[in-house]
């Protein structure tokens, strides 16, 4: 059974600045080791950091923030409440955070931007928020391509999806499920903004899992036809 001290110690832990410096860190693939050498901060002082027995200051948070390609605001995560639950737990819409800085694309380069509204990036999996502008798209022809699922709901406008070399339509109210080893992406061919939301397992990059087709992508009955 869990005790109310099992509970706060868990909540004290997701509250922490160092278990966003970790989640950061795995979702960027990089060991202790790799950061503590691309950030100049001492494996041990990096390790403490992370598990929260360390308050970094400023200086070493923004060596820690260079390394893993972001602003040391990433870290702060905005969640006020008047319970540890409520703070851990609760994101508030005012307060999502910016999943573009995360990329290191924006909107022009990717198509669409994404909110994160999951209150971190560092269970099974999270859930975001993507806008597409109107006739909105990637500038380069490619498709995503990784491990894990995608999942998503059309809440306003419509999507043109394509799942292997397959063209799909979604409007409001559709939704779509997909392994995400099978190559994938979605634009906006309309004159209206588009929103959806998704959750995906695990954390993704997008130019991490850029995926050029190929003739391996094409579906073994379409091979023998040619």
């Amino acid at each position: 059974m869990t005790t109310k001290n099992t509970v706060h110690t868990m909540v004290q832990s997701l509250l922490t600045m160092g278990s966003e410096v970790r989640q950061l860190r795995k979702a960027r693939q990089m060991t202790l080791k790799a950061l503590s050498q691309a950030s100049g901060v001492s494996l041990s002082h990096l390790s403490a950091v992370e598990r929260g027995s360390s308050q970094p200051s400023m200086e070493v948070l923004s060596s820690i923030a260079e390394a893993l390609s972001v602003t040391p605001d990433w870290f702060f995560a905005r969640r006020p409440g008047a319970g540890p639950m409520e703070q851990a737990c609760v994101v508030r819409a005012q307060n999502r955070r910016n999943l573009n800085s995360l990329y290191q694309q924006d909107a022009q380069e990717l198509g669409y931007t994404d909110t994160l509204l999951s209150s971190s990036i560092g269970g099974d999996f999270y859930m975001g928020l993507s806008v597409y502008e109107p006739y909105s798209d990637r500038l380069e022809d490619t498709l995503l391509k990784h491990v894990g699922e995608v999942h998503a709901f059309m809440i306003e406008g419509e999507l043109e999806v394509q799942i292997a070399d397959e063209l799909i339509t979604l409007r409001e109210g559709d939704s779509y499920s997909v392994d995400a080893s099978i190559p994938h992406r979605a634009r906006n061919r309309t004159d209206s903004t588009a929103r959806l939301i998704w959750a995906i397992s695990p954390v993704v990059i997008p130019k991490d899992v850029l995926h050029q087709r190929d003739e391996t992508d094409i579906p073994d009955q379409k091979k023998a036809k040619t």
